[in-house]
């Protein structure tokens, strides 16, 4: 009773917790759905149709995965020794100046820069808020940091009906640029005062810290960090361009199918989970879905297509997978939260920057055809994913019978 007590009180930092993610929600997404403003603003060459070039846009958003890959040997142990509040507030301190200075450069490399900023931010974030949740929520934890998700996609629900009302007014679209600016700075600002819950420090040159040992299931659960980002990351930024080639006349909808996905997901998972139902399974099942989800989308060529397909990538691929995966890594390392936290975010990072600077190459390459060799691309990675979750049933079965027959 006094720990359901105790933990109420970190509630409201809970809740600023998830408004981070809100904006990190946003900051996922925003650029891709202004690419021919960005390609304009940066000075981007024309195409036959008329349209900017929007290669370099692509590149700056592949720029988040590297600005993640920076922060993270970093923010993980400054997490893990000086507490999850200092993560929090850098975190929001970066995302401040990338939503108030992106949409003002016309240099692309000043934007290239801006786009590490908020992949930094990104960083700082994951490994305050990941850690944090299972320090308040306790045995819910895993639950609980699935529901980061839910944050992220209400954002991204959300800003499709944010932009539409940003043009109907005429207003600039640096509105809502500006807007979220706001809003991380006012949350930064509760979350320096806000109570954080105690955690075990892990402390430099401490005789009795935990030593980190990596099994061979902590290793595929690091891995499943790359597999399961690279699928939704990919749907994510190359939709607009699929649906335009798939005859949809607004390709911003899919958006909101994509995120209508994954808060169905979120729900289903998280009763899944409070029935016992092992995380490795669904890291088995959903990126068989996901898989068969794009084989369908590459051959069947319709608008509806796009749509129906967002929703499922959107519940199979997004649908806190990535979340799960962190959460159980977690599990593993109660004393190293912040680090573990990094290293899989780190192999997340890793396919941020590399899967969309491929995908940069194969939309060139590819030329109006684009697209769909982002698909082909897409479905080899989830395969790969779905060969690592089965070999992380295999590694926990091993290693649940070599600790009961240490027991015996």
């Amino acid at each position: 009773m006094n720990q359901t007590v105790d933990s109420r009180k970190y509630y409201p930092t809970a809740l600023a917790l998830y408004i981070t993610y809100f904006v990190l929600g946003i900051a996922a997404t925003i650029m891709g759905q202004y690419k021919q403003d960005f390609a304009a603003l940066w000075g981007a060459s024309k195409l036959a149709d008329g349209s900017f070039d929007v290669s370099s846009v692509v590149a700056v958003i592949a720029a988040i995965g590297l600005g993640r890959l920076v922060a993270f040997p970093i923010a993980g142990p400054l997490s893990d020794r000086l507490g999850r509040r200092l993560s929090a507030l850098v975190g929001c301190a970066l995302y401040f100046i990338f939503f108030a200075a992106v949409c003002y450069t016309h240099n692309y490399v000043l934007a290239y820069i801006l786009g590490i900023v908020s992949g930094a931010a990104n960083g700082f974030l994951d490994v305050s808020i990941t850690p944090s949740c299972m320090e308040i929520f306790k045995e819910k934890g895993t639950i609980a940091n699935i529901f980061t998700k839910l944050a992220i996609s209400i954002a991204q629900f959300l800003l499709p009906f944010a932009i539409g009302f940003v043009a109907a007014r005429n207003l600039p679209f640096h509105t809502i640029f500006i807007a979220t600016a706001v809003i991380i700075i006012a949350d930064g600002i509760f979350l320096c005062f806000l109570p954080f819950p105690p955690f075990e420090r892990a402390v430099k040159g401490d005789k009795k810290k935990e030593k980190m040992q990596f099994t061979p299931a902590a290793i595929v659960l690091v891995c499943l960090g790359f597999t399961t980002s690279t699928t939704f990351m990919l749907w994510m930024n190359c939709n607009q361009e699929l649906g335009k080639l798939y005859g949809l006349q607004d390709p911003a909808m899919i958006q909101s199918f994509y995120s209508v996905g994954i808060v169905c997901a979120l729900f289903v998972s998280a009763a899944l989970l409070s029935r016992k139902v092992e995380p490795a399974k669904i890291l088995i099942v959903y990126p068989c879905i996901a898989f068969l989800t794009l084989g369908v989308i590459y051959f069947v060529q319709t608008p509806f297509i796009c749509l129906a397909g967002g929703f499922l990538l959107g519940f199979f691929a997004a649908g806190g997978v990535l979340q799960l995966v962190t959460a159980v890594a977690n599990e593993m390392f109660p004393k190293n939260r912040g680090v573990i936290t990094s290293i899989v975010m780190i192999a997340s990072s890793v396919a941020n920057y590399l899967v969309i600077s491929v995908a940069g190459v194969l939309t060139r390459v590819g030329g109006t055809n684009g697209p769909r060799l982002v698909l082909l691309f897409n479905m080899a990675v989830t395969l790969v994913g779905i060969l690592l979750a089965l070999y992380l049933n295999v590694c926990q079965k091993r290693e649940r019978a070599a600790a009961e027959k240490a027991e015996a």
